[in-house]
């Protein structure tokens, strides 16, 4: 049961200093309720209404700012916004807390680690004053797991007080695993995450920051597919967008457009031929209307493909090559009826994200920056900022990296989806009735 969560935040001791910040408002002891069901979760169980801390500046302090030290590290791939909740952070400590000292570690965790020799840089407001207007992050980033042990070593011998830490799902893990090991050595260091994934399956995160910019520049590539395939006798524009396990971009950016006549995504898994196959509907497609679009999400379809068990530097399986495989079976299966035809395929992703955060995504880092500091101060570790509901809340690690979130094909999204690009008579479209 969802009532059955702990959403207690972890504090590192008593504060007992007073905040020198300028409000009449405080966040001290406010609870939000938020309204959880399996559109935020994956997991399978009735909706109810859960608990959490709210993030916000505290009216007293664990560490003593003008003493405090902080550091900021990025994990993982690259996704817009990354420079604005760096710069968000830098701001908020030095401006609004006044802490002294604020290290950027560089390349990800291979930052802490000796053999790799990266050295951590300063960050001061004057640095980051206008990385906000550029994609990507000016620390650079890495995959792969490193030893939690070592990373505590390099806190400790720093005198780092609290932790930033900018990433995906696996990177959430690692932030764990690292806040474990100083809970273990008795430090009182604090760790908060800032969720970053552009695939936007972390646990209990509805949106994270990049996403909305991430479709934006995901239509721009469909629209250029299905102006190319306007424009030859039956063209086919195929756009390969990113998500491993999730379907969200493909989904979104399907429903911004309306252009889209097929999306395949790794929640739905689909035929290729017979009744309700993907080849023999888009033959129908093309001779009805003379052009088709889809867009295919990284995941989809690996039950098509063959795989080798290897894994990439994150863990994760290797994905096989569902353009690759569209483009190859969808050329076997015209010529063969011999139809005309002509495929452009587009694969925007690392364009997507590269890009600079739009306005609203630079807002909502801004908030994370902002509100990941009043949570350090205040002693809380073991735990991410999110944004729930409209609301700013505190998360235990714990809870975000208990699975990653799907989407799901019961939901109003997928319907609509369905709806747009009229693609329900596919096979594994439509999810089995519910008992």
């Amino acid at each position: 049961m969802l009532n059955d969560l702990d959403t207690t935040i972890r504090t590192l001791g008593p504060c007992k200093l007073d905040s020198r910040l300028p409000y009449r408002t405080w966040a001290d002891d406010k609870i939000v309720q938020v309204f959880v069901d399996e559109e935020l979760c994956d997991h399978h169980v009735e909706a109810s209404c859960v608990s959490f801390e709210a993030a916000g500046p505290r009216r007293k302090l664990y560490f003593d700012p003008e003493r405090a030290k902080c550091a900021i590290v990025t994990c993982g791939g690259l996704c817009p916004g990354i420079n604005d909740v760096i710069r968000a952070i830098v701001m908020e400590a030095h401006h609004a807390y006044g802490v002294p000292a604020i290290m950027g570690i560089q390349y990800g965790l291979e930052g802490f680690i000796p053999k790799f020799r990266h050295k951590p840089v300063e960050l001061t407001p004057e640095m980051v004053a206008h990385i906000h207007r550029f994609g990507g992050t000016i620390l650079g980033s890495s995959r792969g797991p490193q030893s939690s042990e070592e990373i505590v070593d390099a806190l400790e011998r720093s005198n780092v007080s609290i932790l930033f830490v900018i990433g995906g799902d696996g990177t959430m893990k690692a932030a764990l695993a690292i806040s474990q090991e100083i809970a273990q050595r008795g430090l009182k260091i604090s760790v908060i995450g800032i969720p970053k994934t552009i695939d936007n399956d972390i646990n209990f995160i509805p949106q994270s920051f990049g996403f909305e910019t991430a479709v934006f520049k995901a239509t721009e590539a469909i629209e250029c597919a299905h102006t190319e395939a306007c424009g030859t006798p039956n063209g086919i524009g195929l756009v390969k967008l990113m998500g491993r396990e999730s379907g969200f971009i493909a989904a979104q950016a399907t429903l911004a457009l309306k252009e889209v006549n097929f999306v395949l995504v790794p929640e739905a898994p689909f035929a290729l031929e017979g009744e309700g196959g993907l080849l023999p509907a888009v033959e129908e497609r093309l001779r009805d209307r003379g052009h088709a679009v889809i867009v295919a999400a990284e995941g989809a379809g690996q039950h098509l493909l063959s795989h080798n068990n290897r894994t990439d530097a994150s863990g994760n399986p290797v994905l096989g090559d569902i353009a690759d495989l569209l483009r190859s079976e969808l050329s076997r299966y015209l010529r063969e009826r011999n139809l005309e035809y002509s495929i452009k395929y587009i694969d925007p992703s690392y364009i997507i994200r590269s890009v600079p955060a739009n306005a609203t995504d630079k807002v909502y880092c801004g908030f994370l920056g902002q509100y990941a500091v009043h949570a350090a101060m205040a002693g809380r570790t073991d735990m991410v900022v999110a944004k729930l509901q409209e609301r700013y809340v505190h998360l235990p690690l714990q809870l975000v990296t208990k699975s990653r979130r799907r989407m799901n094909i019961y939901s109003d999204l997928w319907r609509a989806v369905l709806e747009s690009t009229g693609q329900g008579m596919l096979k594994g479209m439509l999810p089995p009735k519910q008992s």
